[in-house]
């Protein structure tokens, strides 16, 4: 059988399995945390002034951010309030165990409306980080959380945060299916997209205002693209065959998708419109899941040319010019690539011990880790500041969506009560 009959058959398996799960209409995503064993930067976060007036607690969400990240320990669990108009005392601080405190108010400006200030402190240096105001929405309090979250991050980390980007993935309701877009902590969910047939391969524009996918709702697979914000969609591909696996390139002005319109699955480019569609493979054995490189230079795509799915890598105008590259050759069984925003490393699916496991190459020496303790993971992908591995498994019989660091620290499983999700994907920084 081959890997695409297989993914074929898994897909069809889980459709029956799937009918067993109905999700609550307002499901919440839990957030278990695992394998935090490095050492800790403690930090208090003060409850913000006013806040308790609001749905939602800015502090509450902050301190679950960064106790997620892995990196953090917060020092302040409790509700006193500390006044972002005065220094703090930092002796008292320090003797609390704090390395840095955040503090913040909150101001109604109008019906809805509201301004969020936060400021940071280096509690053992005694001065100020600055901080943030931010103006929000009701609707969007969590947002400036998890704004104020990144910032924290930057101004600590010295890299960017991820708080603010956003995720997708599939939710299975009786005999329908929901893309789901949510925060990137798996809450505040909302409908992209409804539909009684598979919804897979979901991929985000670069700048995160679309989403490309597969929809079986034709009663065969088609390729959409999807404005978020106004529900607009046009069909990217739907040719004789499977229209298959879209990946955006960097610039967001094409896609690589996989074909089946010429007999075995192949690889082609099309406009962002539809327009211009050329075939990059010429093989006569399947290739598909192309994954363009950050630099936009290069796809790589899972193909069994060399007799088991690999992972090879071609120039993105196609191999007519030079044939592709061979990249993974330690497991018998490599499917799914994706390249991590830096460039550096790919992370991909390898068959191990009778499953499918999650793993993580250095491109610069080909070595390969496992990243997970799981054997039926699926759908990798990289967070924007390439921080995290977003992916879907299984754990306790159940489908869930699960993400790991890179360097394998931490380990978080997000499932839904009662439910089951899969095919994740995780969104850009939205400031392009």
């Amino acid at each position: 059988m081959t890997f695409e009959r297989i993914r074929i058959a898994t897909l069809l398996a889980f459709t029956i399995f799937l009918g067993l799960f109905v999700p609550p209409v307002n499901a919440q995503m839990n957030i278990e945390i695992k394998g935090v064993g490095q050492t800790l930067y403690p930090i208090a976060i003060a409850r913000f002034k006013d806040e308790d007036k609001l749905p939602v607690k800015i502090s509450d969400v902050i301190r679950q951010n960064l106790t997620r990240s892995g990196y953090f320990r917060n020092v302040e669990l409790g509700n006193g309030v500390e006044d972002d108009q005065v220094i703090p005392n930092f002796k008292t601080w320090a003797a609390r165990g704090a390395d840095a405190l955040a503090v913040g108010s909150v101001t109604q400006k109008s019906p809805g409306q509201y301004e969020v200030r936060y400021r940071l402190y280096d509690i053992r240096k005694g001065e100020s980080l600055n901080g943030l105001i931010v103006s929000t929405s009701e609707d969007n309090l969590r947002l400036a959380a998890h704004k104020i979250s990144d910032d924290i991050i930057f101004k600590l980390l010295g890299e960017r945060g991820v708080f603010s980007t956003r995720l997708s993935y599939v939710m299975k309701e009786g005999k329908r299916y929901r893309l789901v877009i949510s925060d990137a902590d798996g809450q505040n969910m909302r409908n992209a997209l409804n539909s009684s047939e598979p919804i897979i391969s979901v991929a985000w524009s670069p700048d995160g205002q679309k989403i490309a996918y597969v929809s079986f709702e034709d009663r065969k697979p088609v390729v959409y693209v999807h404005e978020l914000v106004t529900g607009r969609r046009i069909v990217l591909s739907n040719e004789r065959g499977n229209n298959s696996a879209p990946s955006w390139a960097p610039d967001g002005k094409s896609l690589a998708v996989s074909l089946s319109k010429d007999g075995n699955t192949q690889i082609y480019r099309v406009n962002a419109d539809g327009s211009n569609l050329r075939r990059l493979t010429q093989g006569n054995t399947i290739d598909t899941e192309p994954q363009f490189s950050p630099d936009g230079k290069f796809l790589y795509f899972t193909s069994d040319r060399g007799g088991n799915p690999q992972i090879y890598r071609m120039s993105a105008d196609g191999e007519r010019g030079e044939p592709a590259r061979r990249i993974t050759f330690k497991q018998p069984y490599a499917t799914s690539p994706r390249i991590s925003p830096d460039g550096k490393y790919l992370a991909y699916i390898g068959g191990a011990g009778g499953g499918f496991k999650l793993f993580l190459m250095n491109l610069a020496t080909g070595d390969s880790t496992p990243m997970t303790d799981t054997s039926f993971d699926e759908s990798p992908s990289f967070a924007a500041n390439g921080r995290y591995i977003l992916y879907s498994t299984q754990v306790g019989g159940k489908k869930v969506l699960a993400a790991v660091s890179v360097d394998g620290y931490v380990k978080q499983i997000l499932s839904v009560p009662g439910s089951d999700v899969r095919q994740p994907s995780w969104g850009p920084f939205m400031d392009r």
